[in-house]
């Protein structure tokens, strides 16, 4: 029942990208960032009320280090998605899992500890397939003059993948799920508010409006569907079945974009997929209990 939670979630969030996608027409990024934080911080601060969650933390500049990070990755990400095919920027956001996996093997290295680098030899190597994939994947971009799309959505994963390890972090001290996806979400809307005061915003009286509602609900849905998968099932399991997600992704785009993905294109997703998957599993070794993955 757990695997079907996380492959509910992972159709939330690609859905939620279609969503951003069809908006992206006619709003910035950090106006998008704006309204996702508007209707995240409405939804679970009523579901945190419900459950008797307090939102006063003990370790707010851990929420500040989480919420800087976490929101400039989503800022990243909105971008790439209105500037990329859907399936390439919901991969290259997938490459989180490759960047936690690459920070482990930096760190044993930064520590000396070149025994236990021999170790991770099969991490090293599938971090390395990783990257391969990323270029494979970002190769029809330069056909396109999409590099620095590509890039950007590069970053995001990067910037993600810092935020995922203060989660991980938030959540040895003792902070709530829902606690340390409030202050995201106001962090979100904080930002987003901040950005449009200084560069201006877009009217709300048009058709691309529509979809920032469902893209702020389908958010918050795969955010709970997500975490009641962590929760309750097995954490590798889950954690490679969020890979499901790139999968709803092409098939979103090819039906409703019609965003042509060459077999280079291809072979690098399917690459991509695999890496992860296989950090995922080579990682616990380090990590006893990834992070999930929020979006």
């Amino acid at each position: 029942m757990q695997a079907a939670w996380m492959i509910a979630a992972s159709l939330f969030f690609a859905g939620m990208g279609v969503c951003i996608k069809f908006a992206s027409d006619s709003f910035d990024p950090l106006e998008v960032v704006f309204y996702r934080g508007v209707i995240s911080v409405v939804f679970i601060g009523a579901l945190a009320r419900s459950r008797g969650v307090s939102l006063r933390t003990h370790v707010p500049m851990m929420h500040v280090w989480r919420n800087v990070v976490g929101v400039a990755s989503l800022v990243c990400w909105f971008y790439a998605i209105g500037q990329l095919p859907l399936s390439t920027a919901i991969t290259l956001n997938y490459m989180s899992g490759i960047w936690i996996a690459a920070f482990i093997i930096g760190g044993t290295l930064a520590m000396g500890q070149l025994a236990d680098v021999r170790r991770q030899g099969p991490l090293i190597l599938t971090v390395m397939a990783g990257f391969v994939g990323v270029v494979l994947l970002l190769r029809p971009t330069l056909e396109q003059n999409q590099l620095f799309a590509g890039l950007v959505g590069l970053l995001g994963s990067l910037m993600a993948a810092l935020a995922y390890m203060q989660v991980a972090a938030l959540g040895r001290v003792g902070e709530p799920e829902t606690r340390t996806v409030f202050y995201f979400s106001l962090a979100a809307l904080l930002a987003g508010g901040l950005g449009m005061l200084a560069l201006g915003a877009h009217t709300l009286a048009t058709g691309q409006a529509l979809w920032l509602l469902p893209m702020g609900l389908l958010a918050a849905l795969g955010q709970l569907c997500m975490t009641r998968a962590y929760t309750h099932g097995s954490t590798i399991v889950v954690a490679n079945l969020q890979y499901s997600g790139i999968v709803f992704g092409a098939l979103f785009g090819l039906t409703l974009f019609g965003d042509h993905i060459p077999p280079l294109g291809w072979l690098g997703m399917a690459l991509i997929i695999a890496c992860g998957m296989a950090a995922t599993v080579l990682r616990a070794r380090a990590l006893p209990n990834p992070p999930a993955e929020e979006f």
